[in-house]
């Protein structure tokens, strides 16, 4: 018997718009980083607490940059402390955790670290581990798996 025909490979830019279910964020802006390994979203108020035995961390998000709302506030279980070196060689150790990425028409669990990137102009970094075997990136293109919806792109508050 023959191997399955792989699936093609979409092409996406280096800046996307991105949701993730699991957490009821509709539209997140995302860097495409093939430099990064790792996975990085914008968090704050990180708090730990333990759940059924389990170590998990409650934070907030605020998925727009520059918008104070919506804050959503996310949970999920602990899966990893890991020290992650920035673009800048600066070392943090940070708290991993798994959620639901939506790409275009395509979903899949991801792992992310939770950091302030309060100063960074994207709130969610997605790493080359996240894509690999999924999508091509074209370094010149940006949203081409399309635009934000013009519902949320005229919400102010």
């Amino acid at each position: 018997m023959g191997r399955a025909p792989k699936r093609k490979k979409r092409i996406i830019g280096w800046r996307e718009w991105a949701s993730l279910p699991d957490w009821n964020i509709q539209a997140i802006r995302v860097k495409v980083d093939t430099g990064a390994r790792t996975s990085a979203i914008h968090a704050y108020k990180i708090r730990p607490f333990e759940k059924d035995g389990k170590l998990h961390v409650r934070f907030y998000v605020h998925p727009r940059r520059r918008f104070r709302k919506p804050e959503v506030m996310c949970e999920a279980p602990v899966l990893d402390h890991r020290i992650v070196t920035s673009s800048n060689g600066a070392k943090e150790e940070r708290y991993v955790v798994r959620t639901r990425l939506k790409l275009g028409l395509r979903t899949w669990p991801i792992e992310l670290t939770l950091t302030n990137r309060d100063e960074l102009s994207f709130r969610m970094l997605l790493g080359r581990h996240a894509l690999k075997g999924r999508y091509l990136v074209d370094s010149g293109a940006s949203y081409r798996l399309g635009k934000l919806p013009p519902k949320l792109s005229e919400r102010k508050n």
